[in-house]
């Protein structure tokens, strides 16, 4: 009786700590909750709190100031957000000193602050004055990409951006022909660093039919302007010059669904290119002209080249198919898989056939695959089909072809078959082991020992070795011939 009073006692004094523990954890659940950054929890501060930590948390940031400054506008109208905006764009043009790629970041935080206003604020409440202001927003393009290290595009991207929205405000603001293409036009004679590529396609439903009328006069007529007299490259700027109107034309062709002035503008000596000849072609078949397209293709000497573009295949066979010559589209695909291992044309190739064929024919083309001239143009194909049971049997029957070299691949396929293939993924990363050791490439040291801790977690998977020597062995082998290489050692170790 004694013995069962002290165990309920034991079991009363568990059940009340428990409790204890689970209030305290809820007490501190709720503490968490209220202390929690969001909206509402900073509400219980207070406004004149919240004040005193906004000038606080400002102070020494000009960006953070900048954003208060603007909310604050905001507050008084649309005239004095304006005014802010307007100031800061001067201010940014004024500027006149190289900003390194550290002070990017910064600068791209400010630009997109300013677009944002425009877009968001501006044009909600005056489209005609949010027009004025993008614009004034894209002026900054020239001297800002020149003085930058943007080699990453993250400043163009916020121009090319504004492109975007400068038509968007157009149409909302009903601006008509007259006062646009005159911008845009100068717009594409001031396009140095390339951030109004595309400008015509962008703004073509705001400039409308009249529109790109209008503009295309004024390119033909800066196309045929003669020649300015030299200086020092003022026959490269001529050059700039005729290229950058015959790409405005073509833009605007484009735009007016004129697929002949298009081609017009395209120089006689380069519509053999591979991809020129596939623009040309796409646009005509667009156009419902195949046979044109099919002849604009043929100029292309394939036979020529050692590499032929896959767009120019596929616009091939796109092209057969809507001449409805199918069954040359199929042997012509069949052709091109088979002397590049092109998985795209195999799956339209296999996709065309008639049910259970497609089986044989997929069986076909993974025997040409491994006995392809090129294992690693094998090897690759099989993982992106993907059939690893395939890549798996290519490395066992072909390591010995593998260029050791080609780190990437190999590893993408070692980590891509370990999981059911543990003796392919093995005999590619001792592959990579071996090469890298014999060579010794020791900036790989540290990839090699991470390969063989894998090669270690595999070998207890592997079944039957065959010719492949044990884990173990293969270790004691490396510390026989690479012994004295301790930089890759002390990786492993």
């Amino acid at each position: 009786m004694q013995a069962a009073g002290i165990l309920q006692a034991r079991r009363r004094l568990a059940s009340g700590t428990r409790a204890a523990s689970v209030g305290a954890r809820s007490r501190r659940g709720i503490m968490a909750a209220k202390t929690t950054l969001n909206a509402k929890n900073l509400e219980t501060l207070g406004a004149p709190r919240l004040a005193e930590l906004l000038i606080e948390i400002s102070t020494g940031s000009a960006d953070r100031k900048r954003r208060l400054r603007m909310e604050l506008a905001g507050g008084q109208g649309s005239a004095e957000v304006v005014r802010e905006v307007r100031k800061r764009l001067v201010s940014l043009g004024r500027a006149r000193g190289r900003i390194g790629w550290r002070k990017v970041r910064t600068l791209k935080a400010d630009l997109e602050m300013q677009r944002k206003t425009i877009v968001e604020t501006v044009a909600q409440r005056d489209p005609s004055e949010a027009f004025d202001l993008v614009w004034q927003f894209l002026r900054l393009s020239d001297t800002i990409l020149t003085r930058t290290a943007d080699s990453n595009g993250t400043l163009m991207a916020s121009f090319r951006q504004a492109i975007e929205d400068a038509c968007g405000i157009a149409l909302a603001a009903g601006l008509d022909a007259d006062s646009l293409t005159p911008r845009v036009f100068a717009a594409l004679q001031d396009n140095d660093h390339g951030q109004y590529d595309r400008m015509i396609t962008t703004m073509a439903p705001a400039l409308g039919a009249d529109g790109l009328t209008a503009l295309k006069l004024l390119v033909c007529e800066w196309l045929e302007e003669p020649p300015e007299k030299p200086a020092s490259g003022g026959q490269v700027s001529v050059r700039g010059r005729r290229l950058a109107a015959r790409t405005a034309l073509q833009e605007i062709a484009d735009a007016q669904g004129d697929v002949d002035s298009y081609i017009a503008h395209m120089p006689g000596e380069h519509r053999g290119a591979p991809m020129i000849a596939t623009d040309i072609a796409d646009r005509l078949l667009a156009a419902g002209r195949a046979d044109e397209a099919l002849e604009a293709l043929d100029r292309v000497d394939v036979g020529g080249r050692i590499f032929v573009p896959i767009e120019w295949e596929l616009a091939r066979a796109r092209t057969l198919e809507a001449l409805e010559r199918a069954d040359e589209a199929q042997a012509f695909r069949w052709a091109r898989f088979e002397r590049s291992l092109s998985a795209e044309h195999l799956r339209a190739y296999l996709r065309r056939l008639p049910d259970f064929d497609d089986v044989e024919a997929e069986e076909k083309a993974f025997a040409r695959a491994r006995a392809f001239p090129d294992v690693h143009e094998a090897l690759a194909f099989f993982l992106s089909w993907p059939a690893p049971a395939e890549a798996a049997r290519l490395v066992e029957a072909r390591s010995g072809k593998l260029d050791c070299d080609l780190y990437p691949l190999l590893s993408s396929a070692a980590e891509s078959l370990g999981a059911i293939h543990p003796l392919a993924a093995t005999i590619l990363l001792r592959a990579m082991i071996d090469f890298t050791l014999e060579h010794a490439r020791s900036s790989r040291y540290r990839h090699a020992a991470r390969h063989l801790a894998d090669c270690a977690a595999l070998a207890p998977h592997i079944e039957d070795h065959g010719s492949l020597a044990p884990h173990d062995a293969y270790v004691a082998g490396l510390r026989l011939r690479h012994g004295r290489k301790h930089g890759f050692w002390s990786h492993v170790a």
